[in-house]
């Protein structure tokens, strides 16, 4: 029952802090300092996660196959390559790289 009601809260201020976006973007102002700031940050977390999830698995380095992968996809939607092509791409050439042996 208490794995319910912390749900429903959850869900609950979930739902207060996206309608108060943009219920509250008329009345806020925020600095354009303070906006170009949010816009790095928002890129700045972004790659700090995608490095996070493309060098380590687990507690340790995952090896060269993966980044690999992330390389190849990170060129491929760069060059405006469509979805399907870039994640088969990254997927195939991680795939490729550990059947040759390289970890």
């Amino acid at each position: 029952m208490m794995l319910v009601a912390l749900s429903f809260i959850l869900g609950a201020g979930t739902f207060a802090m996206r309608f108060a976006g943009p219920s509250l973007r008329s009345r806020v102002r925020i600095s354009p300092k303070a906006e170009r700031l949010m816009s790095v940050a928002v890129v700045v977390l972004f790659a700090a996660l995608i490095a996070t999830s493309a060098l380590i698995e687990g507690h340790g380095f995952a090896g060269i196959a993966r980044p690999a992968g992330v390389v190849v996809g990170g060129v491929l939607a760069w060059r405006k390559a469509p979805f399907v092509v870039v994640v088969i791409a990254a997927a195939a050439t991680a795939a490729l790289l550990r059947l040759a042996g390289v970890p």
